[in-house]
């Protein structure tokens, strides 16, 4: 009788234990379970958009821009910025009126820098742009008689003005080849121009800009 009721006591000791137990959060099913059914490897933390804000972080990096067949005829302009030499291609828009567009490349560097903006009487305003969407630096300056023009290349918050200064190729300054020489090319009859072309039978002066897409 005794080991009877030592035997009724175990068992009630051992279903008391089983109901001090932890239960699941959800009544259901235990915690394993549920970090089991979250989403592999992120234990149910991320945020909605984590995933896409990743891929778009793990894409390459925008390609370096190469010359555009668009501007190959442009009026050449040769120079330096800063203590540089660089080559541009400057022409004006056919879709706006002062619009002037092209592109830039530091001697011996076969990838280039686009550039867009206006040219106002001897006034040059452009901004650059190292892949074509986003904003790198500002130009601004003066066109001389001759043709040539200088002033300062700026960050895109006008911080870091560097000088420049660029001549047209028909003034007698060949244009710089890839490999950072110059190479000797023929002077041109008349000094490259921005100004929009005059009517065919306009009386006195002409202009040789070559208007781009």
């Amino acid at each position: 009788m005794t080991q009877l009721k030592v035997a009724a006591v175990a068992m009630a000791a051992l279903v008391l234990a089983g109901c001090n137990s932890a239960m699941p959060p959800d009544g259901s099913r235990p915690v394993a379970a549920a970090r089991a059914a979250s989403t592999p490897g992120d234990l149910g933390l991320r945020a909605p958009g984590t995933s896409e804000a990743i891929e778009t972080l793990a894409l390459p990096p925008a390609k370096p821009l190469t010359p555009d067949p668009a501007f190959a005829r442009f009026p050449v302009y040769v120079g330096t910025l800063g203590d540089r030499q660089i080559e541009m291609k400057l022409g004006a828009k056919t879709d706006e009126a002062s619009g002037v567009h092209g592109e830039y490349r530091f001697a011996g560097s076969a990838t280039v820098i686009v550039v867009a903006g206006d040219r106002d009487g001897d006034t040059l305003e452009i901004e650059e742009s190292t892949d074509g969407t986003h904003i790198t630096g500002n130009w601004v300056g003066k066109f001389a008689a001759d043709g040539s023009v200088s002033g300062e290349r700026m960050n895109a918050d006008d911080s870091n003005p560097v000088p420049f200064e660029l001549k047209p190729v028909g003034a007698g300054l060949p244009p710089a080849r890839a490999s950072g020489a110059l190479a000797p090319q023929a002077p041109q009859s008349a000094a490259p121009s921005l100004e929009p072309a005059p009517p065919r039978n306009a009386v006195g002066g002409v202009s040789n800009v070559i208007m781009g897409e």
